[in-house]
């Protein structure tokens, strides 16, 4: 099964500033070449700072220390308005992500003619 991080919320998707330090203590490449937005202010760093905690956006949603890092810390990886999930569904499905008044889904692909 592959496993996929998805945001069950209507905020857009994000990890907490601990969970955005836990993937760059794992190496995870897009967050080690993402800034850290509390570098100059750690004390504010706290899960109601919404500035702080909107990182990791770029990283992919089946990126497996993602999924790690989203399991490891439960809702302490969730970003500023986000509710982040682990769904798993079969390896061999071709898959996107689509969202419906922002909350998240993912939907296997379907080819389209016209």
């Amino acid at each position: 099964m592959k496993k996929i991080v998805i945001n069950r919320s209507y905020g857009n998707f994000s990890v907490s500033h601990e969970a955005f330090l836990r993937l760059r203590e794992l190496g995870q490449p897009d967050a080690l070449q993402e800034s850290d937005p509390a570098a100059y202010w750690p004390e504010a760093a706290t899960p109601r700072e919404p500035s702080l905690n909107q990182c990791g956006q770029l990283i992919a949603r089946d990126d497996l220390k993602l999924v790690q890092v989203v399991e490891e810390l439960g809702a302490a990886a969730n970003g500023h308005g986000a509710e982040l999930r682990v769904v798993a569904i079969p390896d061999d499905i071709q898959w996107e992500i689509s969202a419906v008044g922002g909350v998240e889904h993912i939907s296997e692909v379907h080819r389209t003619w016209s």
